[in-house]
């Protein structure tokens, strides 16, 4: 899971018919799975939407809207995790 926190862009998706994200900037956080954002639509218009599920851990999407993270995002936290996973393992064994 990664800690939602200001200021972290996220991929946006209003509704089904969407045929892709728009970029989104975490301006309030509820909560791991709950924040409010800024939107930038396809033509870099910016509006809020608020209480917005923020998907975590590849969780399926019950109801639009929602965000979750972009794939690099999601990659870099998991090599972030597996160096941590390895720092207390070596710590464990000194």
């Amino acid at each position: 899971m990664i800690k939602p926190s200001v200021g972290r862009v996220v991929w946006y998706y209003e509704d089904p018919g969407q045929t892709q994200p728009f970029a989104a900037i975490i301006a309030y956080v509820h909560s791991d799975t709950r924040v409010n954002l800024s939107v930038f639509d396809a033509d870099g218009r910016q509006y809020a939407s608020t209480g917005v599920q923020l998907l975590q851990d590849e969780q399926d999407s019950i109801t639009y809207p929602f965000c979750k993270w972009m794939p690099y995002q999601v990659g870099q936290a998991a090599k972030t995790e597996e160096l941590e996973k390895k720092l207390s393992q070596t710590k464990t064994e000194c």
